[in-house]
């Protein structure tokens, strides 16, 4: 299902206050249903795209047939590396309902290379994309679910309270744990003081020292 540029609400982002109009007018509101592609391993990108609700993840096959998860996309671009790719080295699923911005890979490339305002602030969302995937590398790294819990709120929240992603699994997903995992370690670190979780919102408890 699509949906013309006039109609579409656009995201409150430094990258989309600096775009220019011929490509806000090439972009299109797409809608995918859980399970469905936005585009297959070996694929030409034609089409540069932005997850505005939901999650779309970016994921190969291992050799034993399992998944192997490259990236969670929520509220932001999804394989930016497509852009100097002659095609993708992955599949891109909705893991729920998404719904997503899809811009002509030609007239994105157009823009970078046209508009300087614009290419500063696609540079400036690569770096926070490098940082962030760092903190994630470093966070998958820790032993223990509790010490990825902790990590998580201290790195993604501000003054020891983070808002957290809209379930539980998703939550979970994105920490490398099960979420029966994570519902257990949560319970412990209640228990022990050490976490509140009010809904959508987890807090460090104070005098609890930081994950190693």
């Amino acid at each position: 299902m699509t949906t013309p540029a006039a109609d579409l609400v656009w995201p409150q982002r430094p990258e989309f206050a600096a775009m220019p109009p011929a490509l806000r007018a090439a972009a299109q509101a797409r809608r995918y249903a859980a399970g469905a592609a936005l585009f297959k391993l070996g694929e030409v990108p034609q089409r540069m795209f932005y997850v505005a609700r939901g999650e779309v993840r970016l994921g190969r096959c291992s050799p034993d047939g399992g998944e192997i998860v490259l990236q969670r996309a929520r509220d932001t671009f999804l394989a930016e590396a497509s852009i100097e790719s002659p095609v993708y080295h992955c599949d891109a699923i909705a893991a729920e309902e998404a719904a997503v911005l899809a811009f002509p890979m030609a007239a994105f490339r157009l823009a970078l290379a046209e508009c300087p305002e614009f290419r500063n602030r696609w540079m400036s969302h690569l770096l926070r994309e490098m940082r962030r995937s760092r903190t994630q590398c470093e966070r998958l790294a820790l032993r223990g679910a509790a010490a990825r819990v902790l990590h998580y709120i201290d790195s993604e929240g501000v003054a020891g309270r983070v808002v957290l992603p809209p379930t539980r699994k998703a939550w979970a997903a994105e920490l490398g744990l099960t979420h029966e995992a994570l519902y257990r370690t949560l319970a412990r670190l209640t228990r022990e003081g050490k976490v509140a979780v009010d809904g959508q919102v987890a807090r460090r408890l104070p005098g609890k020292p930081a994950a190693a």
